[in-house]
């Protein structure tokens, strides 16, 4: 059976793609996905060869027909994103601020406006030193987030189905909107990487209730948890109460910053950071694929 482990945080920056990143050189026979669609940064340490390229058509835009359009202005007046300019001679379509609501459509008197398919990012079928991955990218001021990472867990179906593989490492969107969502749902377990700052207790109660409303199995691992004992201690009572498991604890460790600085995974490095990184995984594999 297909199994697929969701590595998420309730916001960037706590050491999600670390993580995963280095998840993709301890698991064996597994298929990479990138979640996040809006910044994605694993393509960076996995460094993967791009096999197949797929447009992504998620929104529709306006079109204006120059020749049927008879400058009256209602078209300006009706759009609420103020997507359609003048500049003094003709009237334009903003294509960036369009939302393809077909307010303007319907209020064009010539039909000289009409929405169109339009261009809403990449997603791609690639090859890494450790197997398959699937990424994309969306392009600047689209909003078909959810869509998009839909399509780049289907590429890693894909590819799971076509290797024969049993296992799909997904380096989540942050935070708990529609990419966070779609990034967890019909996973076999989520990983939550938390830090122990005020906003990062925060973060993680919103994130597990995110998760928690799908029913996923889910762990907690706290990233630098040495930087503030303290507040790893607030961590750690949370999820006692919420009866959640801690699967480890990586502390802060300069070996991270020059694995990063090296686009490498901290885990080809002998630190402390990957000796704990190596516990975690040993811990999720346990879990996730033998039972």
């Amino acid at each position: 059976m297909l199994k697929q482990i969701a590595v998420v945080s309730g916001k960037g920056g706590t050491g999600k793609t670390t993580l995963s990143a280095s998840f993709s050189y301890l698991a064996q026979e597994h298929v990479m996905a990138d979640c996040d669609v809006d910044a994605p940064n694993l393509h960076i340490i996995l460094k993967p060869e791009v096999r197949e390229t797929h447009e992504y058509i998620g929104s529709k835009k306006a079109v204006l027909d120059q020749s049927k359009c008879v400058k009256c202005g209602m078209c300006q007046e009706a759009c609420r994103f103020e997507a359609i300019g003048f500049d003094g001679d003709r009237y334009f379509v903003r294509e960036y601020a369009c939302e393809g609501c077909n307010a303007c459509v319907m209020k064009c008197p010539t039909g000289a406006l009409s929405l169109m398919d339009a261009l809403s990012g990449e997603y791609y079928s690639s090859e890494t030193e450790k197997g398959p991955m699937a990424h994309a990218l969306l392009r600047p001021g689209e909003e078909s987030t959810g869509g998009l990472i839909a399509e780049v867990r289907k590429e890693a179906v894909s590819a799971a189905h076509e290797k024969d593989y049993h296992l799909i490492v997904i380096d989540g969107a942050p935070g708990i909107g529609c990419p966070a969502t779609s990034s967890v749902t019909s996973t076999s377990y989520v990983i939550i990487v938390s830090e122990p700052t005020m906003s990062g207790l925060h973060d993680l109660k919103r994130i597990v209730q995110t998760v928690e409303h799908f029913k996923i199995p889910m762990g907690i691992v706290i990233n630098k948890y040495d930087m503030n004992e303290s507040q790893s201690d607030e961590i750690k009572r949370y999820c006692e109460e919420k009866s959640l498991e801690i699967l480890g604890e990586i502390p802060y460790d300069v070996t991270v910053k020059s694995a990063t600085e090296e686009a490498k995974p901290v885990v080809t490095f002998d630190s402390p950071a990957s000796s704990e990184i190596q516990k975690i995984w040993n811990k999720v594999e346990n879990k996730v694929m033998k039972r």
